[in-house]
């Protein structure tokens, strides 16, 4: 435990789809707490969600359906050719994030270690309040592949959202511990799992 008696931020981050969600459940299997930039992200742009209004002004109507709620699909198509246009987007996102974040982390205050599942953690500076960061990576083909089949992309759609976050390059060497998830999941489990023993054992909670 650390000497303030607070959490001991495990930040989690990868580029798109490279397998960082998969980390995050083996983390929640051993117990350990695991709060999602992209799960506070799709509440905040749910119906009603408080960021509808700020994106609406930012964007116009055209991005959303008659019934009010946010056409993803249409915003995605403007944000991700455009980096600039997606800076506009994480502008309005990710302060609501982060406060979001910090209300659950205190709601966590009594666990010894709590993960914070962040993809853009370096792009928005969260990694300065994280006490170590994890980065799940693997191959520029792999992740074009795995983003082609899971969000039926075309090879141009997910070249530009790849290219629009810092290089995996960068992400490693802003690293305390990396995982190669290029393997099959039980590869990706060892790794975690060792990486999580490890933990354990620095913060003297392995006994």
């Amino acid at each position: 435990m650390k000497p303030n008696n607070k959490p001991y931020i495990l930040g989690l981050t990868g580029g798109i789809a490279s397998g960082k969600s998969n980390v995050a459940g083996y983390l929640r299997g051993f117990g350990c707490p695991v709060i999602d930039a992209d799960e506070i992200s799709r509440n905040i742009t749910a119906k009603d969600g408080v960021a509808l209004p700020y994106i609406r002004q930012a964007f116009g109507n055209s991005v959303f359906y008659d019934n009010g709620e946010l056409n993803r699909s249409a915003l995605s198509r403007v944000v991700f050719v455009d980096c600039d246009k997606l800076e506009k987007l994480n502008e309005i996102t990710h302060p609501i994030i982060f406060e979001e974040m910090k209300k659950q982390l205190d709601e966590l205050s009594d666990y010894p270690i709590v993960t914070l599942e962040v993809p853009l953690l370096f792009e928005t500076g969260m990694d300065k309040i994280c006490d170590e960061v994890w980065t799940v990576y693997t191959s520029f083909e792999n992740q074009m592949a795995r983003l082609m089949k899971r969000n039926k992309l075309t090879e141009e759609q997910a070249r530009a959202r790849i290219m629009c976050q810092i290089s995996n390059e960068e992400k490693l060497a802003r690293s305390d511990h990396t995982i190669d998830s290029s393997f099959e999941y039980e590869n990706t489990f060892r790794q975690t799992e060792e990486l999580w023993n490890d933990l354990l054992r620095r913060l003297k909670l392995d006994g």
